[in-house]
């Protein structure tokens, strides 16, 4: 049995990071900010990298997150990105990621802008060099979500896709911990590679379930009895196809890095496809 599924996963937020440009852009992912806060206890660290005089409109902006946060345990960090933050966005990057180590962070959030896909605006952007980079798990919330940030959040399913290695386990008692908090179903997705033979990629994928299965066992007090999928697709695109058809609220993935010759279809390029084409909130684990 697996050590993290026995019972309420062991999961400690302790200290979260809202990283923000202060643009209505970023207002998709505060509802998740209060949320996770709220559930795990966690402290807020607000941060805004600043490459120059803060305009009206981010002015403002502030103003409206410290009133929302207000009540809430938090900080509002204001750093500096450099003269040169304006050319070189892996400056903010590096301020966010400094802060997340000093300040002990265990999860960052993460806001994307653009309405025609993540993939045009996280490679090479801030959002792109934290989810290489972080030492903690990360959030990443695109724009779909649009609303009042202070509506109540509803999490009712939660897919978590494995590959069965340990790299990617290691998301596992986040999802099930997410699930529990949110009286969420929890769906469990592996994708198998093709096969063209119909009978033994039925064996594989019977096999294969009842490996999934065995991942939550039933003392693990779920609300709901987890639903797990085998099925052959290429990984990026079934996974999206099975949130899609489901409406998963939340994706969680246990990511490994990319490595040459390594058989696993969790691997960094393959999250980045997930997280360029997921129409909802994206949380990966190293």
């Amino acid at each position: 049995m697996h050590e993290a599924a026995k019972g309420k996963a062991p999961i400690a937020i302790r200290n979260l990071l809202f990283a923000t440009d202060l643009s209505h852009a970023s207002a998709p992912a505060l509802p998740y900010v209060l949320e996770i806060a709220g559930v795990y206890g966690a402290k807020i660290h607000i941060i805004h990298v600043r490459t120059g005089e803060l305009s009206k409109e981010q002015e403002q902006e502030t103003d409206r997150l410290k009133e929302i946060v207000k009540g809430v345990p938090h900080e509002f960090l204001v750093v500096s990105g450099g003269p040169t933050a304006l050319k070189e966005r892996g400056d903010a990057a590096t301020a966010i990621l400094g802060v997340a180590g000093t300040k002990n962070i265990d999860l960052i959030v993460v806001g994307t802008h653009g309405r025609t896909g993540l993939g045009r605006v996280l490679v090479g952007s801030v959002a792109e060099t934290i989810f290489r980079e972080a030492p903690c798990p990360v959030l990443t919330v695109g724009p779909r979500l649009m609303g009042d940030p202070k509506w109540s959040l509803k999490i009712r399913e939660v897919l978590f896709a494995t590959d069965l290695t340990p790299s990617s386990e290691a998301a596992l008692p986040y999802a099930i911990s997410l699930a529990q908090e949110n009286r969420a179903r929890l769906i469990i997705l592996n994708v198998l590679a093709k096969s063209g033979d119909p009978a033994e990629l039925e064996r594989q994928a019977s096999s294969t379930r009842r490996s999934l299965e065995g991942l939550v066992p039933p003392e693990t007090g779920l609300w709901r009895q987890p639903y797990c999928i085998a099925e052959p697709g290429d990984p990026a695109e079934k996974i999206l196809d099975v949130a899609g058809g489901y409406k998963a609220d939340l994706i969680v993935l246990g990511v490994r890095p990319h490595a040459v010759g390594v058989a696993t279809h969790l691997s960094r390029p393959t999250a980045h496809r997930v997280i360029a084409g997921a129409t909802s909130p994206v949380l990966t684990v190293r």
